[in-house]
């Protein structure tokens, strides 16, 4: 308890917005990073997604994940990797995945998207044969035109014992913010408030949306991730990368009652 107390306030003087004044809080610790190493922590963290290859057709690398000068980076690059899978070529990308699950508490990043026809997520699931169920803080694709202010928040249910549905017939529920600039030119705080009655989405200390929590109440693994969305995003354009998805931290909490 005495370090967990240190260390949130540590983060309090490092001048985090931080959870919610209401109620008592916490960090959880195996979710709250400085990335003030050289080295990603892996204790923490994968520098890939163990159960998937990316979204094609960009392959995830782990040698495109590094932490240099307190930043995290996901990078995105023009690249064809020699037998690579079937269906990845062109491009490759970057994930990061938590290596332990969580339910609700209070997450906070403070980050800067590409500038690249590229979607930087931040992101919770997991998949089991009994629950799949998902939320997405952001999806932003800050070089796609038209879209340079578009925060896109998620939230995706594909089965759970009370419901059965597939991949292609599932809940999905988007809803989206505008931001006044353009995303990728500076660092934000997007945060997300998840507990048993309602989910919160914040961006910079202001709440952009809410709703009612029906149904997310599974644990699930905290992502970072770079992916190619040709339905959605289309491909980058080569000339905007290499580029980076940078992340200065990561600071979780949850209630302590």
């Amino acid at each position: 308890m005495q370090f967990q107390l240190f260390l949130l306030s540590l983060i309090l003087l490092a001048g985090a917005s931080g959870p919610p004044e209401y109620g008592a809080w916490e960090p959880i610790t195996a979710l709250t990073d400085e990335f003030n190493s050289n080295l990603l922590d892996n204790t923490k963290w994968h520098d890939h997604n163990p159960t998937w290859q990316g979204r094609q057709p960009a392959l995830f690398l782990p040698e495109n994940v590094s932490v240099k000068d307190g930043i995290l980076c996901l990078e995105a690059k023009v690249e064809t990797v020699p037998d690579a899978p079937e269906g990845y070529h062109s491009f490759t990308t970057a994930s990061v995945k938590a290596k332990s699950l969580v339910r609700y508490g209070y997450f906070e990043i403070r980050a800067k998207v590409m500038g690249a026809g590229v979607c930087n997520a931040f992101w919770f699931y997991d998949a089991t044969p009994d629950m799949w169920t998902e939320i997405d803080v952001f999806e932003i694709g800050g070089g796609v035109k038209g879209k340079e202010k578009i925060d896109h928040t998620n939230v995706h249910v594909f089965h759970t014992p009370e419901y059965k549905g597939t991949v292609k017939d599932h809940i999905s529920d988007s809803i989206v913010w505008q931001s006044p600039t353009n995303l990728a030119d500076d660092f934000h705080v997007y945060a997300l408030e998840w507990n048993n009655e309602e989910i919160k989405w914040y961006v910079d200390g202001e709440i952009i949306c809410t709703r009612k929590n029906e149904y997310w109440h599974q644990p699930l693994y905290l992502v970072f991730d770079a992916e190619t969305m040709p339905d959605w995003f289309g491909l980058p354009d080569p000339k905007d990368l290499p580029a980076a998805f940078q992340i200065d931290y990561v600071r979780s909490w949850k209630r302590t009652e």
